[in-house]
């Protein structure tokens, strides 16, 4: 005996002409996909730039469950209840955290990258040693000069195998408190 079921009678069936105000599935999806991918960056801040950033406390909880959970399974149900949970919150204010975040490490990295170009020509060239004391005045000049004679002797004609780096860590770690942030 084979049996139809029989068409709901009274169901207006509309399909779409663009006026419906609901977002359509596949938008919430992306939606929510979104949230958990700033859940995830959020979880990857450092826990004081995380303990800064104003959130839910609620939310804070779940991040931190989220961090503690080591199964592959289970963090991924503890994102989606984060992204669950940043629903009801304004994420501008998260979303700004995380670049804040990024673009601190990124200053990070090119003040790093400015502190080995100066000590790699301070050991190159006699002429880098005045244009950094001309741009530095107050940096020690007696001190610098030794520390760019010690790195000099300990690059010139030695092996990479034989070279001793703590003569170039000393002189990085003497220019790197006058090289601004970017």
């Amino acid at each position: 005996m084979n049996r139809r079921a029989a068409p709901h009678r009274g169901i207006d069936v509309h399909y779409g002409d663009g006026d419906d105000a609901r977002p359509s599935k596949t938008r919430l999806k992306q939606q929510s996909q979104e949230l958990q991918t700033l859940g995830q960056a959020l979880a990857a801040l450092a826990p004081d730039r995380l303990a800064a950033t104003e959130m839910p406390e609620s939310l804070r909880e779940a991040i931190d469950a989220y961090r503690g959970t080591r199964s592959h399974e289970g963090r991924r149900r503890q994102m989606q209840y984060i992204g669950k949970l940043m629903r009801s919150v304004d994420e501008a204010p998260l979303r700004e955290a995380v670049a804040a975040a990024a673009l601190g490490t990124a200053r990070a990295a090119m003040k790093l990258h400015e502190t080995e170009r100066w000590r790699a020509e301070l050991i190159a060239d006699d002429e880098a040693l005045t244009r950094w004391l001309d741009r530095h005045p107050d940096s020690d000049a007696q001190r610098l000069r030794s520390l760019v004679r010690a790195a000099r002797r300990d690059a010139e004609g030695i092996g990479p195998e034989e070279r001793q780096p703590k003569s170039m860590r000393e002189l990085f770690r003497f220019l790197e408190p006058f090289v601004p942030l970017p």
